[in-house]
């Protein structure tokens, strides 16, 4: 399994990207998950970073929840705001794990609390979703020309620039 540290080291770029348009959007971004019959599914969510991984965590009994749960592949989007891509915007693929670890969750319900006051605090989480990445991308655009950075497990980052 890769941390979000191991990932911010392979993939520098991305990550920074990732990181602030995120940040920018405060933290919603754009999961695409499979339907039963194979069609994409396009869902709101606001992932989160927490003891060094990125989780899938929200309402329970979602129909985004249950697509992962019949296949755990996904593709996550920072949500754009712009249509000149001013900012950049990154997507993230991989697939998810349901770690059903009682203590984390309380860990992370606490610290979801101490951040933003929403009180999840004693509750029980249907599904929690952990991220196991298994490439990323990002496009940025700036004078007259477009950046491509692209990751894969177990190589460096690699730039195309389109003119």
């Amino acid at each position: 399994m890769t941390s979000w540290s191991e990932f911010t080291e392979a993939a520098p770029r991305i990550a920074a990207v990732f990181t602030r348009r995120h940040r920018a959007t405060g933290n919603l971004c754009l999961l695409a998950t499979l339907r039963a019959d194979g069609s994409p599914r396009i869902s709101p969510i606001e992932p989160r970073f927490f003891e060094d991984r990125l989780w899938l965590v929200g309402m329970p009994d979602t129909w985004k929840f249950r697509d992962l749960v019949r296949d755990p592949r996904f593709c996550l989007h920072t949500a754009t705001v712009d249509t000149e891509v001013s900012d950049g915007d990154a997507k993230l693929w991989g697939v998810v794990e349901d770690v059903q670890d009682k203590d984390l969750h309380q860990r992370f319900a606490t610290d979801l609390f101490d951040e933003t006051g929403f009180d999840l605090r004693g509750q029980e989480f249907d599904h929690f979703y952990g991220t196991e990445l298994t490439s990323a991308s990002t496009v940025e655009v700036g004078d007259g020309h477009l950046d491509i950075t692209i990751w894969k497990p177990g190589e460096p980052e690699r730039s195309v620039r389109k003119h």
